[in-house]
């Protein structure tokens, strides 16, 4: 059994993110235990929870695990200028970088979650577009509670609840198509994946 950290900002990442690495567990015929460490809180609890929890790491406190996998939103920076910044965390550590995946949806997880309208109906009943990116605050919670509520279902999470499934029924494909920041974090989850087999 591989043993996997999994580091967000909320409960979107840990749903997104967790399904997706469930996704990969069972094409490649391995067996995971995701562990999350940090799904509230946003950017600075997770740079200081991840940090804390490689610290640990790095003085023998605790186990490594097979997979580090650290999750938080570009906010309209940039997918490389957010995993450098996760990245001087990670320096710091030495070799347990080579053990760290970065998720970094630009420029923000809803996006991911909007990304195959297909899967978005076959979850809720009704389609969804893909916007244009936007960096206004909380546009894609906005837009995705909006999808939700004009499937005629009432929102409770803000539509974040049905993340899991769409992930589950989504075509991965067209989601790295339409999304390079996903794409990016699907090459990095298969890459452990393919070495682990």
């Amino acid at each position: 059994m591989r043993e996997i950290a999994l580091f967000g900002e909320d409960i979107g990442h840990e749903s997104v993110l967790s399904s997706l690495i469930y996704r990969y567990a069972l094409e490649y015929g391995i067996t995971v235990n995701i562990r999350t460490l940090s799904a509230r809180g946003g950017i600075t609890k997770v740079y200081y929870e991840f940090d804390s929890f490689l610290r640990d790491i790095n003085k023998a406190r605790i186990s490594t695990p097979d997979l580090i996998v650290v999750a938080t939103d570009s906010n309209c920076i940039g997918y490389l200028k957010r995993r450098q910044q996760l990245e001087k965390v990670v320096n710091k550590y030495g070799a347990l970088a080579d053990l760290v995946a970065y998720a970094i949806p630009e420029p923000h997880i809803e996006r991911w979650v909007l990304a195959d309208g297909d899967a978005f109906k076959n979850v809720v009943g009704k389609g969804c577009t893909l916007p244009r990116i936007k960096c206004a605050k909380d546009e894609y919670k906005r837009l995705l509670a909006l999808s939700v509520r004009d499937a005629g279902i009432r929102p409770i999470l803000g539509g974040m609840e049905y993340a899991e499934d769409i992930i589950k029924s989504a075509n991965l494909s067209r989601i790295e198509k339409n999304e390079p920041s996903f794409e990016k974090t699907a090459k990095q989850l298969r890459g452990f994946f393919q070495r682990w087999q």
